[in-house]
């Protein structure tokens, strides 16, 4: 049994688990737990699995009338948890993060049987932080986790990422041409997620003139949520070497055709990001909580395996930072050597690994 979800960055590492676990033990069964109207309840049949919902939600940061729903909420997925962890009769149940993955795992639990832990980022969320006192195994992307879990039940697996952009040689010729980009200018990929990133987007219209007389092509994608206002202001500025596009799907094709990636720093995008192997330069979300995106950067900036521009910075200053990189092609060639020297591109076989071990 696999719990958790409610953003991609909970949801494909799940689906990773999942596939590796179906490619060494094809008859097993895998029943996934999502919250009810979160995007796993979607995505997860869509990848082959069946799924069943929880009424469970978060807490908002402020008072509001579903803050006073939030215990009722809670105890109501409690019970149904346990009815299915009774029916269903798992050998093992992971925990990846997200609403679900709490009701699930305390469940399990408190009926003895074993549970594993995966935490995505390197600021170890509160729900996994409670979790992990009772699971068997914590699976985790980031050294030095032992300052949020006991040290002896701690796994350095790193996060599983999809497996197309495992191997990337050969792809930049068919990605130039499936985006329409030339060949010979240099291609900058701004990644702010599905939904979209208000400042990244904000930081390309502001300095998307300039880029464009430099010469340089850009990748863009702006998300759901800003697609419509920024075709239109691009349309307007009419620059043929702005690539604009909603959502990227064949991300391995972007990733190919990029020369430099501007991107935010979630945990699955740093995780995809060190295997790609290119200079990046991170601007993490503030909005999240414990503001772990700048922690999943600095990770990598200690290392000096990528960039940091802070969000209040990056509208006016996005230009700068990409100049000073393509400038310098060795600083970008050091950015991108380092970057890859921290991945973990078998990260969803460890896992699996460590689960049988679990149910042996």
């Amino acid at each position: 049994m696999i719990s958790g979800g409610g953003t991609g960055g909970h949801i494909y590492p799940a689906i990773a688990i999942a596939n590796a676990w179906k490619e060494e033990f094809p008859d097993s069964e895998i029943l996934f737990v999502g919250a009810l109207g979160k995007m796993e309840m979607q995505k997860v049949p869509e990848a082959g699995y069946r799924i069943e919902g929880l009424p469970v939600a978060g807490l908002q940061r402020r008072l509001t009338l579903e803050n006073l729903k939030f215990p009722f909420k809670l105890l109501n997925s409690l019970m149904q948890a346990r009815k299915m962890v009774k029916e269903f009769k798992p050998d093992v149940v992971v925990g990846v993060g997200g609403y679900a993955s709490g009701p699930v795992l305390f469940v399990a639990q408190r009926m003895g049987i074993p549970t594993l832990v995966q935490e995505q980022n390197s600021y170890a969320g509160l729900t996994n932080k409670l979790l992990a006192k009772k699971a068997n195994k914590i699976c985790v992307a980031y050294p030095d986790m032992e300052r949020f879990f006991p040290a002896e039940k701690i796994a350095y697996t790193g996060n599983p990422v999809r497996k197309d952009i495992l191997d990337l040689s050969g792809k930049r010729e068919p990605a130039l041409a499936h985006f329409k980009l030339e060949e010979g200018k240099k291609t900058v990929l701004v990644l702010g997620g599905s939904l979209g990133a208000r400042t990244l987007n904000q930081a390309v219209l502001k300095d998307m003139k300039s880029l464009d007389k430099e010469g340089y092509q850009v990748l863009w994608q702006s998300g759901k949520y800003y697609f419509k206002d920024m075709l239109e202001k691009t349309e307007k500025a009419g620059l043929k070497n702005i690539h604009l596009r909603e959502f990227i799907r064949e991300m391995d094709l972007a990733y190919a055709a990029a020369d430099l990636i501007v991107s935010r720093a979630g945990a699955l995008s740093v995780s995809e990001l060190s295997l790609v192997g290119k200079p990046v330069i991170f601007i993490p979300s503030p909005n999240v909580a414990e503001d772990h995106q700048t922690k999943n950067a600095m990770a990598y900036v200690s290392h000096d395996a990528a960039w940091l521009l802070r969000d209040q910075e990056a509208v006016g200053k996005l230009k700068l930072k990409v100049d000073e990189l393509m400038e310098d092609p060795a600083i970008g060639l050091a950015l991108g050597m380092n970057i890859k020297s921290l991945a973990k591109p078998d990260a969803a076989i460890a896992i699996r690994k460590e689960i049988e071990q679990l149910v042996a």
